[in-house]
């Protein structure tokens, strides 16, 4: 069976592209990072639902908490407050942790590349996002050249984005199409008991189930 490497945060976006690639018929490995993120335990909790959920097999919780030690974001870094009622602003909000998914994909490469796999699977969105540098289509390309550049020859993987183009109403409507797990899904920034609903994230993710036309599955203060 076509093997394909799935980075799953915990998140909706990255858990729709798992049941995606699923749906194609890949057996999935599933990978999984720990940065000493706020929502590090929650994000970690839910990874292993929706694991469980696909059963899943063969996955990988990785320790990469060098990124927090690099810092320079408030995810990681307390002293930092995360922005509040602040989406679509110009500026890159401090949210963003410095060239992170090009750090997860270097890793995914080799992964992708011990396990065999011929496509990883980002759940990375360009369209309706907070901007983020490293969530574009022209990012993932070039993560695909120097990845595939950096192998062996044998090894030859396709970085999948399907949620790339897509609005978070229309990623809603597909995870519900595809009866994703929504309810063991995480997006808050800041809290793991309940969602704060007012960082980027949670107001992107309520910004999707309202263009959806459907009730949240998580918990809001």
């Amino acid at each position: 069976m076509k093997k394909a490497l799935c980075i799953i945060s915990g998140g909706m976006d990255s858990t729709l592209c798992a049941y995606l690639a699923k749906k194609e018929g890949y057996e999935i490995i599933a990978l999984h990072f720990d940065y000493n993120q706020r929502t590090m335990l929650k994000e970690r909790e839910c990874f292993n639902k929706i694991c469980e959920k696909l059963n899943i097999k063969t996955k990988y919780i990785l320790d990469v908490s060098f990124i927090a030690n690099i810092g320079g974001n408030s995810l990681t870094d307390l002293n930092l407050e995360i922005p509040k009622e602040k989406l679509h602003e110009k500026e890159v909000p401090n949210t963003y942790v410095p060239f992170r998914n090009g750090i997860f994909l270097s890793i995914a490469g080799a992964i992708a590349e011990k396990e065999k796999c011929e496509s990883i699977f980002i759940g990375v969105v360009q369209e309706d996002s907070s901007g983020y540098p490293d969530c574009s289509a022209n990012f993932i390309q070039k993560a695909s050249e120097f990845i595939n550049e950096g192998t062996t020859k044998t090894c030859n993987v396709t970085i999948k984005t399907p949620l790339v183009h897509l609005s978070k109403g229309q990623i809603v409507e597909l995870a519900l199409k595809e009866k994703v797990a929504l309810e063991y899904t995480w997006s808050c920034y800041e809290r793991e008991d309940k969602a704060c609903g007012k960082c980027d994230s949670c107001l992107l993710r309520l910004k999707g189930f309202k263009e959806a036309n459907v009730k949240d599955f998580i918990e809001y203060i």
